[in-house]
C-alpha cells in the first residue's frame, strides 16, 4: 500500500515512544516522511525508539501533553497530527481517575487548541471500542453504544465529542479512531496493566500459568498494529465528509479468550494450562466491530488477519524475550 504526500509532509505523534506510537513513527519514516515526536516516558520507554531515534526525519520532544507550551511547540510547522498519548487500561482508570482524566481529556484539550491555532491539515486521534459500554449489539456500530463501562471510556468518549465540535465550531479536520484490541511488536508484557496477548506469550514463554479474568468465553476483535498505522495514514488522505466522525478499527472478526490462548499455545507448542480468576470491574464481555464505515469513508480494508498477526507478534517476542 503506497501513501502519497507532499514531500516535506511532517508528521507529530504523540506518545511516539508507547507500543502504537513507536511503530506509527518507525512506519512513517519508512516512507520517507518526517515524524515529530512527543512523549513524557509515563508508560513510554525509550528503547522503543531505538530502531529510528536517529533517523534524520525524526525529531523528538520530550514533554508532555498536560502542559499548553509543549503542546504549541509541538505542533509548530506540522501537517498532520496523529495522537495516541494516553493513560490506557480501564484497571488503571478505576484505580486513578483523576490521572486519567488529566492526561486523557485535559491533554487531549491542550492539544487539540493548540492544533487549531495553528492550522494543522488534519487531527487523527486514538479512541476506544470501550466507549460502547454495556450495549449488548454485535458487532458494534458507531452512533449505537450503551453505558459508560470506566473512567477511562469515558475519557475517550469526551475526546470524541471535543473531536465533533472542532470540527463543527472551528472547522479543524478531526477524525476519531475507536481502536479494537490492538496487538503486535513492542506492546510492553511486563506491566501491570500489560494487554492480554503479550502476557499469555511472556507467561508462557516462561513457563508459568497465565491467568484468564472470567471463564474464557469473553471475546474480542483482536486487531494487529499494521491495519492501525494503515488507518491513520488513510485519515490523513479521506475526504471531506469524514471530518467530525469516528470510525471503528479492526479486523470485523472476534476470538474468544480462551480460543485466543489456545492459538497462542500451539504455536509455542506449550500444554501448560491456564489459571481463572473473577471477571475484572468494567470488562466489556464481547467486542466484535461492524467495519463498513472505515471501510466506505476511509477506504480502509484490514491488511492482516488475526491469525496472520498473531504469527508475526509471537515470532517477534520470542526473539525480543530471549527465547
Amino acid at each position: 500500500m503506497k501513501y502519497i504526500f507532499s514531500e516535506e509532509t511532517t508528521f507529530l505523534v504523540t506518545g511516539c515512544a508507547g507500543f502504537i506510537g513507536s511503530n506509527l513513527s518507525e512506519y512513517i519514516l519508512s516512507i520517507g516522511y518526517k515524524v515529530i515526536g512527543l512523549d513524557n516516558f509515563s508508560t513510554g520507554k525509550k528503547e522503543n525508539m531505538n530502531n529510528f531515534i536517529d533517523n534524520q526525519n525524526f525529531k523528538f520532544i520530550k514533554g508532555d501533553i498536560r502542559d499548553k507550551n509543549t503542546c504549541e511547540t509541538a505542533v509548530t510547522g506540522v501537517d498532520y497530527v496523529l495522537h495516541q498519548a494516553a493513560l490506557g487500561s480501564i484497571p488503571r482508570s478505576i484505580n486513578n481517575p483523576y490521572e486519567s482524566n488529566d492526561s486523557n481529556v485535559n491533554g487531549f484539550l491542550n492539544l487539540i487548541i493548540a492544533s487549531k491555532n495553528c492550522g494543522v491539515k488534519r487531527f487523527v486521534f486514538a479512541s476506544s471500542s470501550s466507549v460502547y459500554g454495556d450495549h449488548p449489539k454485535l458487532p458494534k456500530v458507531e452512533g449505537v453504544e450503551g453505558k459508560i463501562l470506566s473512567p477511562y471510556a469515558l475519557t475517550k468518549k469526551i475526546d470524541e465529542e471535543y473531536g465533533r465540535l472542532f470540527y463543527e465550531i472551528y472547522g479543524l479536520p478531526t477524525i476519531g479512531l475507536r481502536y479494537f484490541n490492538v496487538f503486535g511488536k513492542r506492546q510492553d508484557p511486563n506491566s501491570v496493566y500489560a494487554a492480554v496477548i503479550p502476557k499469555f506469550i511472556k507467561a508462557l514463554l516462561d513457563k508459568r500459568r497465565p491467568t484468564i479474568f472470567g471463564d474464557g468465553f469473553f471475546s474480542r476483535d483482536f486487531t494487529y498494529i499494521q491495519n492501525v498505522i494503515d488507518a491513520n495514514l488513510l485519515s490523513c488522505l479521506s475526504t471531506n465528509d469524514s471530518f467530525g466522525e469516528v470510525f471503528n478499527i479492526a479486523c470485523g472478526d472476534r476470538v474468544s479468550i480462551i480460543d485466543l490462548y489456545n492459538s497462542i499455545a500451539k504455536e509455542l507448542k506449550s500444554e501448560i494450562e491456564p489459571l481463572y480468576s473473577g471477571v475484572r470491574k468494567g470488562d466489556v464481555p464481547h467486542s466484535n466491530a461492524n467495519i463498513s464505515k472505515a471501510k466506505k469513508m476511509l477506504e480502509y480494508n484490514p491488511r492482516y488477519s488475526f491469525e496472520e498477526g498473531l504469527k508475526i507478534t509471537i515470532k517477534w517476542y520470542k526473539v525480543f524475550l530471549g527465547e
